[in-house]
């Protein structure tokens, strides 16, 4: 049984929190007062709806998935490495809206490298396909990013309102990216494929098809949530809580281990909790102490789009997307009501977009290139650079400018 690596990431931030506890900088009462309001910017809520629907996401992996729908897209292509691009990109795409990006990335990457490793052919234009799509599609829908769901809750915006705004800002990106994408790896893809693909089978369906129906409700419910009176949270983690149940109960009438309750337990992004509330408590000290305040007053209030997209997108890759987006969301408090809400749905591209310009921009991008030396392959960082401006920026440029002509 090999070694289970523990996520460390948010142990610097809790660090800060504990500096900042000593000099009695944390406003206490006013952080219980945060933490117990029944209202769309408590973090806990936030919390529960980005862990259930990941939890959603792993068990679908769990059983085998989305590598089966990666393999059908090699199956198609045949010896073509144009139509395996192309497919690729779709699926990635398709399952980033409803699923996770993360998960994605976790799932897809192994897959890519043994694959391209069979088939004597470079994996690089995959990877990037698999990376950029993952991080641009996940701007679609309000779950796909905790960036997106952090943003969007504590601003009030509902499932349906976000969706209207965003769709045509993540299709414009989308696309672009993809001819970018093309054009950048044109020549590699022009080679033929030597290898075969192996044919993946679903071995268990009942389990599988039990996790894809609970998704979909889910999904659905989301969807209504502003008309049926219930708020996002509730709904995926009621979701979360009665697959889980399903699941064991599946579990114990086979007299089997709960795999998929396992895998979910252990796969699950606990590390996020004290990391998102320790940048949550950093960016309050911020808050009550004017910060924030001044640099919204410097930011100025014209060009909100462009401007806030931008900063987002810079930003991220300095401090990583979520605490960015943290930061952000205080600062956004401090502008007028006609200008808070564009600025919002920008700071939502920034933070998707900025994974794309440096590994640093996300917590993806440090999973998928450490995915990628564990494979044997190495994805330098002025390659992710290159890869982040030639890409990343064109396709920020057409997400903000799609948003500018759509809200």
């Amino acid at each position: 049984m090999g070694r289970r690596q523990m996520d460390t990431y948010w142990m610097v931030a809790l660090g800060g929190v504990l500096v900042l506890s000593l000099c009695s900088s944390v406003p206490w009462a006013r952080l219980w007062e945060i933490m117990t309001t029944d209202n769309a910017v408590n973090p806990l809520k936030i919390l529960i709806l980005f862990i259930s629907m990941t939890i959603l996401s792993i068990y679908l992996d769990e059983f085998g998935f989305f590598r089966y729908l990666a393999n059908i897209a090699l199956l198609k292509a045949r010896t073509s490495q144009r139509k395996l691009f192309v497919y690729l990109y779709v699926t990635v795409a398709v399952l980033t809206v409803f699923t996770s990006n993360d998960i994605i990335i976790l799932s897809f990457t192994p897959f890519i490298c043994f694959f391209a490793r069979n088939a004597r052919i470079s994996p690089l234009p995959y990877l990037s396909a698999e990376f950029v799509a993952a991080n641009t599609w996940s701007m679609a829908l309000v779950i796909g990013n905790p960036t997106n769901i952090y943003l969007a809750t504590a601003r009030g915006v509902d499932f349906v309102s976000y969706l209207r705004v965003m769709w045509a800002p993540t299709l414009a990106a989308g696309l672009v990216a993809m001819v970018l994408l093309w054009l950048l790896y044109r020549r590699q893809l022009a080679a033929p494929i030597e290898g075969h693909a192996e044919r993946i089978v679903i071995t268990d369906r009942l389990r599988l098809v039990l996790g894809l129906i609970h998704l979909g409700v889910c999904t659905v419910c989301l969807v209504i949530s502003s008309y049926i009176g219930l708020e996002m949270w509730f709904i995926a983690g009621l979701s979360a809580l009665s697959l889980l149940v399903c699941a064991s109960l599946v579990s114990a009438a086979r007299r089997e281990r709960p795999v998929g309750v396992i895998a979910c337990l252990e796969r699950a992004p606990w590390a996020l909790i004290p990391f998102l509330l320790s940048m949550f408590v950093m960016t309050l000290v911020l808050t009550e102490n004017g910060l924030t305040a001044r640099i919204a007053a410097l930011a100025g209030e014209g060009g909100t789009v462009l401007k806030y997209g931008l900063l987002s997108f810079v930003s991220a890759n300095l401090l990583n997307n979520i605490p960015m987006t943290v930061l952000f969301q205080a600062v956004i408090d401090h502008l007028p009501s006609s200008a808070a809400l564009p600025a919002v749905y920008a700071t939502v591209i920034g933070s998707n977009l900025g994974a794309l310009l440096t590994p640093i921009g996300a917590l993806a991008g440090i999973m998928w290139r450490s995915i990628l030396t564990g494979h044997g392959w190495q994805f330098r960082f002025a390659d992710f650079l290159k890869m982040g401006t030639l890409i990343g920026l064109p396709t920020l440029l057409a997400a903000l400018g799609c948003l500018l002509l759509t809200i």
